[in-house]
């Protein structure tokens, strides 16, 4: 089937055949066939003009078929010369395909993807080469690759945290109690102030610990809208910091709600918000932005989700140093010295349980943390 229709594509009067057959039912189940491939394909005459492309390539190429169709293809990237390059070669050599692994092409926006690009001849009637182009994007792959190791990473360190703070809250609580029946068979104040220390250090321990294991309530699901999060944590932010932050917002009003739990979703927000204004020295300059938009057909770990709420939280802060960037969501890793480096270790474990993913970009001035959550029932 995939041979038939491509065959047709590269027909020398494919135009005359397809204005012909554009409301026929054949034609229009070629366009469905090419247009649900998730490879990039895009046909090329003789002269290395477009013929036609499907809707992954319009997708990757950031194009559109209206606009390309016609166009020779050095139109297609801002910087051509490797990528015409390929395409004159196929052409001279007339029956030989060429393969590239991760070729990076700089798309018309400026923006360079990587593929996996694959030219192969397809002679005519007029023993004419045509192309036939196959692009696979292997960016997105390469992320979901590291996305499914930090998951990984952080349900280890997270299991070895939790068996470590049980083993310790375990003698903290007979410590507690020793220093608690001791305190009442002492007869001086000056001791029991001693006790009284034991006390509250081993209180201090126990919440240390407490948030080390995270939320242990299971999620409270219920139907919610993002912004109304958004807004309520914003609200709570303005009002603890005295109005000295700045918010701009950029919300996609058409995001469905989705099931969640409001609570845990709004103390992740918190964490990151707040991490933003703690890293910062002047409070008042600080220009925190909040844009939410909608991502189809999204892979986080190894489930890919037909619809998937994608949400930034971004600031103009000094930026993270890059040799901390990939461990800030691990416990206990902060740059402040005043930090306990558990709040956005919390925020991701939130919204991994969620079903979703915690990413972080940085550079001096501009920090932007980016929440996945699918809009479907959570894989908790």
């Amino acid at each position: 089937m995939r041979r038939n229709v491509l065959a047709l594509i590269l027909q020398p009067d494919m135009q005359r055949q397809y204005s012909a057959l554009k409301d026929g039912a054949q034609m229009r189940r070629y366009r469905d066939i090419l247009d649900n491939i998730s490879t990039g394909i895009v046909a090329l005459d003789r002269n290395l003009c477009v013929v036609a492309l499907n809707a992954a390539a319009e997708a990757a190429l950031e194009t559109s078929a209206r606009r390309s169709v016609g166009t020779h293809a050095q139109q297609l990237l801002l910087h051509p010369g490797e990528w015409l390059d390929n395409l004159q070669q196929v052409v001279a050599s007339g029956n030989s395909p060429l393969v590239r692994r991760g070729m990076p092409l700089t798309l018309l926006s400026g923006r360079e993807i990587h593929v996996d690009l694959t030219i192969t001849p397809v002679p005519d009637e007029a023993s004419t080469t045509r192309l036939l182009v196959e692009l696979q994007p292997v960016d997105r792959l390469l992320k979901i690759s590291r996305e499914e190791g930090l998951i990984h990473a952080h349900e280890t360190s997270r299991t070895v945290i939790r068996g470590l703070a049980h083993e310790i809250k375990n003698p903290l609580g007979g410590i507690r109690g020793a220093a608690q029946l001791l305190s009442r068979q002492l007869a001086s104040g000056e001791l029991c102030e001693y006790t009284t220390i034991i006390i509250r250090e081993a209180d201090r321990l126990r919440d240390l610990m407490d948030r080390l294991l995270g939320p242990s309530q299971q999620l409270s699901l219920q139907p919610l809208n993002i912004h109304e999060i958004l807004e309520h944590v914003r609200h709570l932010i303005a009002a603890e910091w005295s109005g000295q932050v700045q918010f701009m917002r950029d919300y996609d009003p058409s995001l469905p709600e989705f099931p969640a739990d409001r609570s845990q979703l709004v103390q992740a927000v918190l964490n990151i918000m707040r991490n933003a204004l703690q890293a910062t020295d002047q409070p008042g300059h600080c220009h925190i932005t909040l844009r939410t938009r909608a991502q189809r057909q999204f892979t986080i770990g190894t489930v890919r989700h037909r619809l998937v709420c994608r949400i930034d939280i971004g600031d103009n802060g000094p930026g993270i140093p890059a040799d901390m960037l990939h461990a800030i969501f691990a416990p206990m890793v902060t740059g402040r010295a005043d930090g306990t480096g558990l709040g956005l270790s919390i925020a991701q474990s939130i919204v991994n349980r969620h079903g979703g993913l915690l990413e972080c970009q940085s550079e001096p001035g501009q920090t932007v943390f980016t929440v996945y959550l699918p809009m479907e029932a959570p894989h908790a």
